[in-house]
């Protein structure tokens, strides 16, 4: 086994960590109808600037990396110096697909990191208690990630017709930041670039190793912005947040 999984079990650290989070941004946003997510303007603000200002607050959060598309990077880079958001070191362009994007944004993270979190850039409905947990968490058992219960019913299909009833019980939702040791996030990515896989979750590529991803208390306000839908239902969040 590498060296950087043995550090993973037993690990007890009473000081703060020294944590960087990748900001993937750079979808093309196939299910909202021609609408750019992450600059669609959430109550006034564009949802990156939301989701970055969320990791901004947090004494935990030391650097911020945001990935995006090459069309994005002046406008976001812009954003981010008139918004004065001091952790936001740099901005970069990402790959095709997520993985690629959160693979450039991990080689851009300074080298001291202890933890890496990566957290959509479409997420912007983090509260600090998600965020916190998930890195302490991670602190402890080298990762974790947010996670909220499923409350509707689950079917495998096949072919267009549902053939099982899953066990809700036994599934959730997970969110994200998720949370790494730097050195098992880097080298389970790479491994998983490598080997030509596609995920959609970070969490996946550790697993693919065999390490366990410890789970945390999510946040059901804490969606990702996908459809249009999630604007207006992100509008109603932030009107009753008052934020």
């Amino acid at each position: 086994m590498l060296k950087w999984l043995k550090k993973i079990t037993g690990r007890s650290k009473t000081s703060l960590p020294l944590c960087s989070v990748v900001v993937p941004a750079a979808g093309n946003a196939a299910r909202m109808e021609g609408i750019d997510k992450v600059m669609a303007p959430l109550d006034g603000l564009p949802v990156l600037i939301r989701t970055l200002r969320c990791l901004e607050r947090s004494p935990l959060i030391r650097e911020i990396i945001v990935v995006t598309r090459e069309d994005l990077l002046v406008p976001v880079s812009q954003l981010c110096k008139d918004f004065m958001l001091r952790k936001v070191t740099k901005v970069i362009v990402g790959g095709e697909e997520r993985i690629h994007s959160v693979q450039a944004g991990l080689r851009e993270v300074r080298p001291d990191a202890e933890l890496i979190a990566i957290h959509d850039g479409a997420r912007p409905l983090l509260r600090q208690e998600v965020l916190e947990g998930a890195i302490l968490m991670a602190q402890r058992t080298g990762a974790a990630a947010p996670a909220i219960p499923l409350t509707d019913t689950v079917k495998r299909v096949e072919g267009g017709q549902a053939v099982q009833t899953l066990d809700r019980n036994e599934l959730c939702a997970i969110q994200t930041p998720q949370v790494f040791e730097a050195g098992l996030i880097k080298g389970a990515i790479e491994k998983a670039v490598a080997s030509g896989e596609s995920l959609t979750d970070d969490c996946a590529a550790v697993e693919r190793l065999g390490m366990k991803v410890t789970l945390t208390p999510g946040d059901p306000c804490n969606r990702k912005i996908t459809t249009p839908l999630d604007l207006v239902l992100g509008e109603a969040i932030v009107a009753e947040w008052g934020d």
